[in-house]
């Protein structure tokens, strides 16, 4: 039970790490929670913690077949996530800048959760990095350890993005519209050259 108690523990750190580094979809759950509340930010940080969750137990549970049928079929959902993230970046340098309103009304929150998820499953950079540190750092044993192992990472991922948003929730009142705006720049430029990264993968391999 002790062991299993700190590879839970073992779990959520790497959840942070993976989680943690700034990136679009931080900069997505920034700007989601600035303008459509805690709750939007918070659904889209659930769809990426879901995804590194999803990632985290293909490489624990060493699932081949997974494994093998995502490889066979890399350059589809390359091109697939790759145009995805080009129509995200378009709509996020494209918006208008404007003052924040004063209460922020939720978005689809459904929506929000599968953009998460859809944005961090097609990385190929998290994907592989991910795998790399639970398979370098997860040292479990069987199916018992692997499981609990990936729920301290869904755990540690998710409890990042409530304390992200959380936090960017609680500042809301000094943003001012420029800084939303250039957070939708930053946002945009950078999704758009991963989409251009992962369009580029798929056509050059």
């Amino acid at each position: 039970m002790l062991d299993d108690i700190g590879i839970f523990w073992r779990g959520v750190v790497l959840g942070v790490i993976i989680a943690a580094p700034v990136g679009p979809i931080g900069l997505l759950c920034i700007r989601r929670s600035l303008e459509r509340g805690l709750s939007t930010g918070l659904a889209t940080g659930l769809g990426a913690a879901l995804a590194d969750a999803f990632f985290s137990g293909i490489a624990a549970f060493g699932i081949t077949a997974v494994i093998d049928m995502i490889t066979a079929n890399i350059r589809l959902l390359q091109l697939v996530g790759g145009t995805f993230l080009l129509i995200v970046a378009g709509h996020s340098l494209t918006r208008e800048p404007k003052p924040l309103a004063a209460e922020p009304v939720a978005g689809n929150l459904p929506a929000a959760v599968f953009s998460g998820l859809f944005l961090t499953a097609t990385n190929p950079v998290t994907i592989l990095g991910m795998s790399t540190l639970v398979v370098g750092f997860g040292n479990t044993k069987g199916p018992v350890e692997d499981g609990t192992l990936v729920g301290g990472i869904f755990l540690g991922s998710l409890l990042w993005w409530v304390v992200l948003c959380g936090g960017i929730t609680l500042l809301r009142s000094r943003v001012t519209g420029r800084t939303v705006h250039w957070i939708n720049v930053g946002t945009g430029v950078l999704l758009a050259a991963l989409g251009l990264y992962t369009l580029g993968s798929a056509v050059w391999g």
